[in-house]
């Protein structure tokens, strides 16, 4: 019953991808303001098919443009994200190259950057920043690698540089976002079955899509904290581990199945916290930045 229910699923997909292929790419090529758009509906339609009841909780910085910075465990993390708010993604080069998915990322207009290549640092900050003053939003995994649901990596300060300067004659709205899957079967996640969502390490693929195709119905949560820019912060690295910290909050909340508590304000402008390094794998806690990555992967 499930593997039918699988391949039902998948099927339909395919159809539904393949019937909105074409529209997505007319909208890009005349520029129409749709093409934003119609990615959201996309993804909002596909967390229905997959079965995934995307709970949101808070609103987004208004106005357009806004950098999302949010924890990143898994591929469905675009499904879920894109369900929950028009936006583009920021993602490493590779994706762009990967068959099928690579396309599907060109279509949501997603910015490439090359992980390894701290030269064109400054080339990739522009780029984001030409299309926050575009009106896009953006959304940033700045920890530059999947976490395991349960835990947080550093995030990185670099990837921060585009909210320094203003967008628009103003300083671009950063709003960190708390992301976690909190019910299959209608059941507490917990840490025994986290790795039916999450996907790390060099797991394919294909093997985890499947197996999270055979599993029941889900819900994904997405709480959206407090806007800030960097007139709250001394430097990068103070906003980074501000955001780092709320969206830490905000996964331990999720994890254990509580509604969100009070949230820690922005520190005064002189002050620049630390993140705080690897702890035991409870629900919430962070570990230690991993390999160098220095861009954020998309799926």
């Amino acid at each position: 019953m499930m593997t039918a229910r699988a391949i039902a699923t998948l099927v339909l997909f395919l159809i539904w991808t393949a019937l909105l292929i074409p529209l997505q790419m007319l909208l890009i090529k005349i520029g129409s303001p749709w093409r934003r758009s119609l990615p959201h509906f996309y993804h909002r339609s596909v967390a229905w098919l997959l079965r995934i009841k995307v709970r949101r909780i808070g609103v987004a910085a208004a106005p357009a443009p806004v950098l999302f910075v949010s924890n990143h465990i898994s591929w469905l993390d675009i499904v879920v994200l894109s369900a929950a708010l028009p936006a583009s993604f920021i993602a490493k080069k590779e994706v762009n190259d990967w068959p099928f998915f690579g396309l599907l990322a060109r279509l949501q207009r997603t910015v490439f950057v090359e992980r390894n290549n701290r030269h064109r640092t400054a080339e990739h900050r522009d780029e984001m920043r030409e299309r926050l003053e575009q009106g896009d939003n953006l959304i940033l995994f700045p920890e530059g690698t999947s976490s395991d649901g349960l835990r947080i990596h550093n995030f990185k300060s670099a990837f921060f540089a585009v909210a320094e300067q203003p967008i628009r004659g103003r300083l671009p709205f950063v709003q960190p976002i708390s992301l976690g899957y909190a019910k299959l079967n209608h059941m507490p996640v917990g840490r025994r079955w986290m790795r039916i969502f999450a996907w790390v390490g060099d797991e394919d693929l294909v093997p985890h899509l499947w197996r999270f195709l055979k599993s029941g119905p889900s819900e994904a949560v997405v709480e959206l904290h407090q806007p800030v820019t960097m007139a709250d912060f001394a430097s990068r690295k103070g906003m980074a581990a501000w955001c780092h910290q709320r969206v830490l909050e905000g996964l331990s909340d999720i994890n254990a199945g509580r509604e969100p508590g009070p949230r820690t304000p922005p520190k005064p402008l002189h002050v620049t916290p630390s993140q705080p390094q690897a702890q035991a794998s409870a629900p919430g806690t962070s570990v230690p930045e991993q390999n160098g990555d220095s861009v954020p992967p998309a799926a």
